[in-house]
């Protein structure tokens, strides 16, 4: 693994860490991983809700997860992979190529989550986009994104 101290990480967070001591909303680098031709895929952890305490209900982690696409698709483009939920419904992870610099990805999530609370649609929520486009909440999702803007000053404190 790369230099992760050199991207804005601390290295004693990165990786798998014991979900009990866990504070959340946070954002931390789960891994860094190189590939043989010197491209580096990153996978990050956007932790919104306190492990084994309060889970998302599929509305608000669909919804959200509706955004984070469009939003890191616009902020990112070059880097962006993938958004995937996390199964216990406490969050998200981010993958990216080449993209691993914390300033940089917290920087876009916070535009992120400040482009939903003036939306008036949840992106993609369509017929035409989405498997189950009826279950989406545009209230639920800015309430969300509130709530982790407000524990901004926090994002880096993972345990």
């Amino acid at each position: 693994m790369s230099d992760v101290t050199q991207l804005g990480w601390e290295a004693e967070t990165v990786g798998e860490l014991d979900h009990r001591l866990l504070k959340a909303p946070h954002v931390k680098l789960r891994s860094a991983r190189p590939g043989a031709g010197g491209d580096v895929v990153y996978a990050v952890d956007l932790r919104i809700n306190q492990p084994n305490s309060v889970f998302l209900s599929t509305t608000e982690m669909h919804s959200f997860e509706h955004f984070l696409l469009w939003g890191f698709q616009k902020y990112l483009p070059q880097n962006f992979i993938s958004i995937g939920l996390m199964g216990c419904q406490t969050g998200f992870y981010l993958i990216l190529l080449n993209e691993g610099r914390a300033d940089a990805i917290m920087d876009a999530y916070e535009k992120i989550l400040n482009d939903i609370l003036i939306a008036g649609e949840v992106p993609y929520a369509n017929i035409e986009q989405c498997g189950n486009y009826k279950n989406h909440s545009l209230d639920m999702a800015q309430a969300l994104a509130r709530r982790i803007l407000e524990s901004k000053s926090n994002w880096r404190q993972i345990v």
